[in-house]
């Protein structure tokens, strides 16, 4: 009789908090605020309207759009950890994005005036398919799911979060790398004009630009989000698309991409050439590696203040170990 043996990251459904769970207890929230003469909250996409002031204005900062109908998507059970989800509120109020503010409590105030309709995302590179192509029929195109992912920063504190959206590896196909390429360089958009933090640290080489390996790429884990908690991505959040690697420290997991370059050589990231002894090519979460102003042993879960031991890769050694063996 086959053995079939689980991945050490994997645990049953039920170990994660319900979705209905969470999503009744907002349900609950929202229909309190109402009841003060705050406004009903639109649960299934962005509202138009809704003020930055009200209690769930963080997850309503980006407009409704011709997308917002798909969401929210079904949950894909083979991805799930032990700990609960991340409070939306908290998860939405607490945000790096330089871009926007240095300060991450300040990032979801400053993004009314980032314009994500209409947006594209360029292929170039060592591809077959070059040229850019449009978010919505890219959205529209790719099987959209849901999937519970520990999220960790460097400056170790961490989240848990149901991201909803779709493989890297299926936008890799669609631009169909050449036989000699070997990374991926991905930018982010630079609009000074609607970013305020780009435009007072103009000192930063921006656009914001990071890397992966092909195969780090491909990886089964590798997500590109265009959605959050049920509803599509907020702006704070990296909308419309954003990459997600959970086996990363959180600013390998680039926000409002707007190409990808398909390249024989690694490239150069935003913040390894700024300083190379804190951030470095890879970024993997590793509580072996030191790092000079936060300690990575431990992480502190956002929301509750928890201390928990770091794990290797975030937990997810038995899908990317391999990687980089040798």
């Amino acid at each position: 009789m086959p053995i079939h043996l689980r991945p050490d990251w994997h645990l049953p459904e039920r170990a994660v908090t319900a979705e209905s769970h969470w999503r009744d207890r907002r349900q609950f929230i929202e229909s309190m605020v109402a009841a003060v003469g705050l406004g009903s909250i639109c649960l299934a996409a962005g509202c138009k309207g809704t003020p930055q002031g009200h209690p769930d204005g963080p997850l309503a900062t980006s407009p409704e759009t011709a997308t917002s109908g798909l969401y929210p998507v079904k949950r894909n059970p083979a991805y799930t950890v032990e700990r609960p989800l991340t409070d939306p509120r908290v998860a939405t109020r607490y945000n790096n994005f330089y871009e926007f503010s240095t300060a991450k409590d300040d990032v979801w105030k400053r993004v009314d005036r980032f314009e994500i309709r209409p947006w594209s995302v360029k292929l170039s590179g060592l591809v077959e398919n070059p040229g850019p192509v449009d978010f919505e029929d890219l959205v529209r195109r790719m099987p959209l799911e849901e999937r519970v992912y520990r999220f960790r920063c460097v400056e170790a504190w961490a989240m848990v979060v149901p991201w909803s959206g779709f493989p890297l590896a299926d936008l890799v196909a669609w631009a169909a790398p050449r036989p000699e390429a070997r990374w991926i360089r991905l930018v982010t958009a630079h609009v000074p004009a609607q970013m305020p933090g780009a435009a007072e640290q103009a000192w930063f080489p921006w656009p914001y630009h990071e890397a992966l390996s092909l195969a780090e790429a491909r990886n089964p884990l590798a997500f590109v989000a265009t959605g959050i908690y049920g509803r599509e991505l907020p702006k704070q959040h990296g909308a419309p698309l954003r990459l997600v690697a959970p086996w990363k420290y959180g600013f390998k997991s680039i926000k409002s991409v707007v190409e990808l370059q398909f390249t024989a050589e690694a490239p150069r990231t935003f913040w390894n050439s700024l300083a190379p002894d804190e951030y470095d090519l890879h970024g993997n979460v590793d509580p072996r590696v030191p790092h000079p102003r936060w300690s990575q042993a431990s992480e502190r879960m956002i929301g509750t203040g928890e201390r928990r031991p770091t794990l290797l890769y975030n937990g997810y050694g038995a899908q990317v170990a391999g990687l980089y063996r040798g």
